[in-house]
């Protein structure tokens, strides 16, 4: 038991209000600054060099996924990352991968949306090392894949950053209903703190949001129902992160983004979502 404060007194401890403040302000900071310099990369670089910050966004994200799948030590990480690296080298220079790929690698996330409707059943697949890894390689690949294609379709910075949109604003949407109205648990198991209004509120705020981008994208958006549907999936993916971390015990994927935990826990919805939407703009290109 602690000491007590000067004159026997224990210091009060400090109010739920002045932390949640403090995490929020730190969230906002972080997306002022790192949001303008997303977009603007997207705008203006060209795809080679924009694939190359992919690449590097997929390290990041595979430094921390390392550590789900048990690979703590700097050697096994660096091996997760030189592996990653080669699967993203091939379909680099093989580009008529990229579409079987996507599908495998949307196949994959509906297996894991399927995990996560079932959990605690078949969690012991996360308790094996080489599974998380193998997951963690092919889905951080797709997400590569996905936001090369997504760029390069017609139009593709304005899709990529609609398609940012959709993830910003289902998160936002979630984080600020769920913390004003949640009452009903939305998967308890997997991650206690998510609720069926924080999802309601991320997909009203998120259809909304795509709605508008309309006009931007003059009127060339997806039927409806798909992008609900992508909602719907960018939801499963921040479920899917939860499920891996509560198999590991540990409450954010790192730390480097200050407010936001770790670059996992930046882009768990995205890694869901860009595999499917990429698709979608590859089949529509067909048609057109």
């Amino acid at each position: 038991m602690s000491a007590p404060g000067a004159g026997g007194v224990c210091p009060a401890p400090t109010p739920i209000w002045v932390s949640i403040a403090a995490m929020l302000r730190n969230r906002v900071l972080t997306a002022v600054i790192l949001a303008p310099l997303v977009l603007a990369s997207i705008i203006l670089l060209p795809v080679p060099y924009l694939s190359l910050i992919f690449w590097l966004l997929a390290l990041g994200a595979g430094y921390e996924w390392a550590a789900l799948a048990g690979r703590t030590s700097p050697s096994a990480r660096a091996i997760f990352l030189v592996v990653l690296s080669v699967v993203i080298a091939l379909l680099h220079a093989i580009p008529v991968l990229h579409a079987p790929f996507l599908y495998l690698v949307c196949v994959l996330w509906f297996a894991a949306a399927a995990m996560v409707l079932l959990y605690p059943r078949g969690s012991q697949v996360f308790s094996q090392a080489w599974s998380v890894g193998l997951v963690g390689l092919l889905m951080l690949s797709g997400l590569w894949v996905a936001l090369v294609v997504i760029r390069q379709a017609p139009s593709g910075q304005w899709w990529l950053i609609w398609a940012l949109f959709l993830v910003w604003a289902a998160d936002i949407g979630a984080y600020f209903a769920g913390r004003a109205l949640g009452r009903h648990k939305l998967a308890p198991a997997v991650s206690p703190g998510k609720t069926w209004e924080g999802a309601a509120g991320g997909l009203a705020l998120a259809l909304s949001v795509c709605l508008a981008g309309g006009y931007l994208l003059q009127g060339a958006l997806p039927p409806w129902l798909l992008i609900v549907a992508l909602i719907i999936v960018s939801i499963f993916g921040d479920l899917f992160e939860s499920l891996l971390k509560r198999v590991v015990g540990v409450k954010d994927s790192g730390t480097l983004l200050p407010g936001h935990g770790g670059v996992l826990d930046r882009i768990d919805s995205l890694i869901a979502v860009a595999p499917f939407f990429a698709l979608y703009l590859g089949i529509r290109s067909l048609w057109n």
